[in-house]
């Protein structure tokens, strides 16, 4: 079952949710409980062997991992 990531068009929120293939509605927002939602690219972390972690960018935010770009100036 996937996790896909969702922002509200009406209210502006963000979350995740796991959706079942026999989930005939589709999700709702957890917020404000309308569906007119956008699907939004997932962004995934991996960790390797190595116990280093990504240098962080001048912005704050490791490079490419950036999930708030308004608040660290990655627009």
């Amino acid at each position: 079952m996937p996790i896909y990531e969702y922002r509200c068009q009406d209210c502006g929120t963000s979350f995740e949710k796991l959706v079942r293939a026999s989930d005939a509605d589709g999700p709702a927002c957890p917020s404000c409980g309308k569906a007119h939602l956008q699907q939004e690219f997932s962004v995934f972390a991996a960790r390797g062997g190595s116990s280093a972690s990504p240098a962080p960018s001048p912005g704050g935010c490791p490079a490419g991992m950036c999930r708030t770009p308004s608040i660290c100036g990655r627009n």
